[in-house]
């Protein structure tokens, strides 16, 4: 369900940040993280000038890393089981035609090279994911602008919800 909530946020995020960079957004938009976390620091005052892709927060990303670094295993352990059963199935299949296995032992090693190529799948959709997390944790300006409210400090948690808190407000410049 937190996942389904952060991929409705992040919907959320991306259109509020599509309508800004587009022009049509209202003079003041406000702005949040996509991913839950706890600000570690805070690049921008009020009255600020930015400019588009300027760092405005970040947050704490020790967790985000070492879920990066588990993601990056696991695809890395799912590949070699994969390269594995991909000689298993080779081996059985050459068995199989030269008439010393049965169609059982061919079939099992086909699903298991089957299974085995699914799981490194399902990794690398991990692995992507903890990616855009890591790069998530960074809130910068999708435009031009003046910060016009800083909502956040230091040690503020911000929780991975529908309505995530208002983290910066960022005005267009005129």
């Amino acid at each position: 369900m937190i996942r389904f909530e952060n991929m409705i946020k992040g919907l959320v995020f991306l259109a509020a940040m599509a309508l800004a960079a587009a022009g049509r957004a209202a003079d003041r938009v406000p702005l949040t993280t996509p991913v839950s976390g706890v600000v570690k620091e805070v690049y921008v005052q009020v009255g600020q000038k930015v400019k588009k892709g300027d760092k405005l927060l970040a947050l704490d990303d020790t967790r985000l890393k070492a879920r990066l670094m588990e993601a990056e295993a696991v695809l890395q352990r799912f590949e070699q089981e994969a390269e594995d059963a991909g000689r298993e199935l080779q081996r059985a299949q050459e068995l199989y035609d030269r008439g010393v296995s049965s169609t059982t032992e061919l079939d099992s090693a086909k699903l298991k090279h089957a299974r085995a190529n699914a799981n490194a799948k399902e990794a690398e959709a991990r692995l992507i994911i903890a990616r855009k997390d890591l790069e998530d944790s960074v809130l910068r300006a999708p435009f031009d602008g003046v910060v016009r409210s800083r909502e956040a400090e230091p040690g503020l948690y911000v929780p991975a919800q529908l309505d995530p808190p208002t983290l910066i407000i960022l005005g267009k410049i005129r």
